[in-house]
C-alpha cells in the first residue's frame, strides 16, 4: 500500500469526537480513529458510540409572526410549535392546527 502512496495510521487514546453543524452536534464516544493518507490528503475514518444533542436554534421573527398569524397562536405557542418543527414554519402551522 505504501508504493500506492497509501499509509494508514491509528490514533490513540481518543476520548471523544464531536462534530459541530448549525443545528447540532454529533459525539461519538470512546472512538477509533484512523487515518488514512492518500498522497498527501488526508482520510479521517471514525468508529464509536454516537449520540446527538440538539442545538437551539435561532428563530427568524418572521417565521414566529408568520406561524402566529396562520395558526391564530400566541408568540410563545409560536416558538414552542417552532422549536418542536426544528425550525420549519410549515411543519410548525400544521402541527399547531391539528
Amino acid at each position: 500500500m505504501k508504493k500506492m502512496g497509501l499509509n494508514m495510521e491509528e490514533i490513540g487514546d481518543v476520548k471523544k469526537v464531536v462534530i459541530h453543524t448549525d443545528t447540532k452536534e454529533i459525539i461519538i464516544l470512546d472512538p477509533s480513529v484512523t487515518i488514512m493518507n492518500v498522497q498527501g490528503e488526508k482520510t479521517y475514518q471514525i468508529q464509536g458510540r454516537t449520540t446527538e444533542k440538539i442545538l437551539k436554534v435561532e428563530l427568524p421573527e418572521e417565521d414566529v409572526q408568520l406561524v402566529m398569524e396562520q395558526a391564530s397562536i400566541s408568540r410563545e405557542q409560536a416558538i414552542k410549535a417552532l422549536e418542536e418543527a426544528d425550525g420549519e414554519p410549515a411543519e410548525a402551522i400544521i402541527r399547531s392546527m391539528g
